[in-house]
C-alpha cells in the first residue's frame, strides 16, 4: 500500500530547514537515546488493499468471543438491552461532538443533561460534569480538585483502588508535585480507618473504593468520619451497577464521586472506550473539570440547554482550566443514559440483587473444593471475591482448554473472581467441575 503521509521527502527537509534544523533525529534530539528505537521497525513487506483486507479478515476469524466470562478486576460483562446498541447507531448520536455552538447543539447539551441528571441520580450529589475519559482519569481529576479546593498538596489513597487507577494518579501526582499516601488494608480487606485518620494531618481528603478492587464492601461511613473530622474531602470511587442496591455516595457523606460508567451499557470493547463519570457537592461544583450542561430558558420562555460552567482550557486560559482533557466521551455517555432510562429503578436493583446473589453462590461452590478458601470469609463483597489456591495458573489454564475464562491471578497467588447476572448455575458446576478435576490431577502427580 502507498504511504498516507501527505508531503514527500523533499517538502518535509524543506520545513526541518525553515526551523533551522537538517534531521529528524535534530527535531528529537530532546528525547534520551536509550528511549529510541536505533533498528527499523520489524515490519512485514507492504500488503496491497486486497491482500490487507483478507489478513484483518483472517485474524476477525480467530478472535473467537469464548465462552463463559469470570473475570472483571475493572471491565465488565453485563447485559446489553438490545435497544441500546439500535439507538445509539442512530446517526444523531453517533456522530454527536463537542458543542461548541449552543444554539446549534440543543439536542447534544440535552442528552448531555440528562446524563448529568442521571449521575446525579445515581451518586446522590448535586452535580456532575459532561464525563472525562475512564474511570481512572475520574480518579486524577478528583485529586486535583481535592488539591485545588484545600490547597494542600498531600493526598491519602485507599490500597484498596484498582491498580491501574493508581498508577493515572501517580503520574498526575508526580507532574502536580503532590504527595500521594497510600492506606493499607486490614486483616479483613478493607481500607484500615485508623489509618486514614492517623494520616490525615496537612491532607486534602482521601479518595476510597468501594466496593474495592477485590470486591470487599468497604465501611465508607467511617472513612467519611475520620476525613471530615480533620477538615478533608471524601471521595468515593464506585461502581455505578452497584447503586441499585448499596448505599449511594451522599448517604454515607462523600463530597465526590466517581468511577467507570462501562457497567451501564458498555460493552467490554478489547478496553475501550469507556466513560469516566464526576459527581460532587453544590460547594465544589465550580471545581469539576471539563464542563456542565445546563438548563434554562430563553427570552422566549422555551425550555433551551446552556454550557453552564467551562472549565477546561479551550474554553479559558490555560492556566485557569481545572483540567486539560479537551473532549468528552460523549456517544458512551449517551450509551450509559439510555441503559439507566431502559432499566430504571427496578432493573438497577434486579441486577445488583443477582450480581450479589450468583457471586456468593459462585464462591460457596468454589469453597467446597478441598485446597481452596475465601480469602476474607467475614466481609460483605458484591460481585467479586478473592479465594486462595494452589496452582491458579493451571486452573486457568485448565479453563481455556473450554474457553473459559477464569479468575485474575493476583500478584500474591490468589485468584480475583467476577460473577454479573450473565453467569448462571450451570457455568458453575462445570467450572468446579473443571478445577477438582485439576485439583485431583495435580494431588495425583504430587
Amino acid at each position: 500500500m502507498k504511504s498516507y503521509v501527505p508531503n514527500t521527502q523533499k517538502e518535509r527537509q524543506e520545513m526541518l530547514a525553515e526551523i533551522g534544523m537538517k534531521s529528524m533525529d535534530d527535531l528529537f534530539a530532546d528525547i534520551p537515546a536509550d528511549l529510541k528505537l536505533s533498528r527499523p521497525l520489524d515490519l512485514p513487506d507492504a500488503l496491497s488493499e486486497s491482500e490487507l483486507r483478507d489478513l484483518l479478515n483472517a485474524y476477525t476469524i480467530m478472535n473467537e468471543e469464548g465462552g463463559p466470562l469470570f473475570r472483571g478486576a475493572g471491565a465488565y460483562r453485563h447485559y446489553i438491552p438490545s435497544v441500546i446498541p439500535q439507538l445509539v447507531a442512530r446517526s444523531e448520536f453517533y456522530t454527536a461532538y463537542t458543542p461548541y455552538q449552543a444554539e446549534m447543539s440543543q439536542g447534544m447539551l440535552q442528552s448531555l443533561f440528562e446524563y448529568q441528571t442521571m449521575i446525579c441520580r445515581l451518586t446522590g450529589l448535586d452535580a456532575a460534569n459532561a464525563s472525562v475519559y475512564d474511570g481512572a482519569t475520574a480518579a486524577a481529576e478528583a485529586m486535583l480538585m481535592l488539591r485545588d479546593n484545600k490547597r494542600k498538596k498531600k493526598i491519602l489513597y485507599s490500597a484498596g483502588l484498582n491498580p491501574d487507577v493508581i498508577t493515572v494518579m501517580k503520574t498526575y501526582g508526580h507532574c502536580a508535585e503532590m504527595e500521594l499516601v497510600e492506606i493499607p488494608l486490614d486483616s479483613n480487606g478493607v481500607t484500615d480507618v485508623d489509618a486514614i485518620a492517623a494520616n490525615m494531618d496537612g491532607a486534602a481528603g482521601y479518595i476510597g473504593a468501594t466496593p474495592n478492587y477485590f470486591g470487599n464492601i468497604e465501611p465508607m461511613s467511617k472513612a467519611a468520619e475520620a476525613v471530615h473530622a480533620k477538615g478533608g474531602l471524601l471521595v468515593s470511587y464506585v461502581n455505578p451497577i452497584t447503586l441499585g442496591v448499596l448505599a449511594r455516595p451522599a448517604d454515607y457523606g462523600a463530597d465526590i464521586a466517581i468511577g467507570d460508567g462501562q457497567p451501564l451499557g458498555l460493552p467490554l470493547a478489547f478496553g475501550g472506550p469507556y466513560v469516566g463519570f464526576m459527581a460532587c457537592t453544590q460547594k465544589l461544583m465550580r471545581n469539576l473539570p471539563g464542563r456542565i450542561a445546563g438548563q434554562t430558558t430563553d427570552a422566549e420562555g422555551n425550555r433551551v440547554f446552556v454550557l453552564t460552567l467551562q472549565a477546561r482550557e479551550q474554553h479559558i486560559r490555560r492556566e485557569k482550566a481545572s483540567s486539560n482533557i479537551c473532549s468528552n466521551q460523549m456517544l458512551c455517555a449517551i450509551m450509559t443514559s439510555m441503559y439507566c432510562s431502559v432499566m430504571g429503578p427496578n432493573g438497577m436493583r434486579e441486577v445488583g440483587e443477582q450480581n450479589v446473589a450468583k457471586a456468593h453462590m459462585f464462591a460457596k461452590k468454589l469453597c467446597e473444593i478441598k485446597g481452596i478458601k475465601l480469602r476474607w470469609p467475614n466481609t460483605p463483597f458484591f460481585n467479586e471475591f478473592v479465594i486462595d489456591v494452589e496452582n491458579a495458573k493451571d486452573i486457568n489454564d485448565a479453563l481455556a482448554n473450554y474457553s473459559i475464562t477464569g479468575g485474575l491471578v493476583l500478584k500474591d497467588g490468589g485468584m480475583l473472581w467476577c460473577v454479573t447476572e450473565m453467569n448462571c448455575a450451570d457455568e458453575f458446576d462445570f467450572v468446579c467441575d473443571i478445577i477438582q478435576d485439576t485439583v485431583d490431577n495435580i494431588g495425583g502427580e504430587e
